[in-house]
């Protein structure tokens, strides 16, 4: 079986938000039940789709409390952490630490484009912190900056490590991670199915909000050796992860609008510098879930 310190479906959950910008902590947790219900054995807040950059740390306490409460023992929770200020991330950590999050998801400083040894300097720092096991996040997309080997190498010291969340898509890269000790999230939908065929412990997804149960299916298959049944569940999800992915607006617009078409959420509200989709864009969003069967 395939080390997965977290759980193998889950996914970085939207934050819901009232229509005068406040948190929606009931919408929040509605969104976190419903992935529960759909396939999900855990859920990550305040990540990249949750919006993380634009809440507090006060709100980022609340949303995960409500997070926590909704899930109870079904899921495993885990924190979004990462900001480009250290200190920052430290106190994220700790007040996960306190809230009760399973695990911590720490990205690559963003924006100072620090070395690697700022990079490790980081991740030491935060990792230290609590005693909560850490997720590490390579997005060089995001950040501009990729974790070096050597970091990773490093990094694996330090016992509270466990695992990667990588979009970075070099699937030999993750073996050699994985024979550090790693255990491997597939970080971007497409590669999915390719991550499984390579070890990979399961996926951090966005198209979960809307095919979560699909997303159960497609491990489950290629755990029971009937890769051919696997490749056709993703075959058949490409519409839908075109859709919620492959478009310039994508990420937390996408995956609330797609909730939104499902009956999780009233609105698509989103904070700026975001805008939610138009509905020119949900109507393209409605055809690719409508053609991967989610609707």
């Amino acid at each position: 079986m395939t080390n997965a310190p977290f759980g193998r479906v889950l996914t970085a959950m939207a934050t819901a938000f009232r229509d005068d910008g406040s948190v929606d902590l009931d919408g929040t947790a509605a969104i976190a039940r419903h992935l529960v219900a759909h396939g999900h054995d855990g859920v990550v807040v305040s990540g990249t789709t949750g919006e993380s950059p634009t809440t507090s740390v006060a709100e980022d306490g609340e949303i995960l409390a409500a997070v926590v409460d909704a899930v109870g023992d079904r899921a495993s929770v885990v924190a979004g952490v990462g900001t480009n200020s250290t200190a920052h991330s430290v106190e994220l950590a700790l007040q996960a630490e306190k809230v009760g999050a399973d695990g911590l998801l720490l990205v690559t400083p963003y924006y100072n484009k620090p070395g690697q040894a700022g990079v490790l300097h980081h991740f030491r720092a935060v990792a230290e912190a609590t005693g909560v096991p850490v997720m590490l996040y390579d997005v060089p997309g995001r950040t501009g900056t990729q974790i070096a080997l050597e970091t990773y190498a490093a990094a694996k010291e330090i016992d509270t490590v466990v695992a990667v969340k990588d979009a970075v898509g070099d699937f030999a890269r993750g073996v050699r991670l994985m024979e550090l000790g790693y255990a491997v999230y597939s970080g971007d939908d497409v590669a999915n199915l390719g991550w499984l065929a390579h070890g990979a412990a399961g996926f951090v997804s966005v198209v979960g909000h809307v095919a979560g149960d699909e997303m159960r299916a497609m491990i489950d298959t290629f755990d029971a050796g009937d890769h051919a049944a696997a490749l056709r569940i993703f075959t058949r999800l490409l519409p839908a992860i075109d859709a919620v992915m492959g478009v310039p607006n994508y990420g937390a617009t996408t995956a609330k609008a797609g909730l939104q078409l499902l009956g999780v959420l009233d609105n698509r509200n989103v904070r700026g510098p975001l805008v939610p989709l138009d509905d020119a864009e949900v109507e393209a969003l409605r055809t690719g879930l409508a053609a991967s069967g989610l609707l």
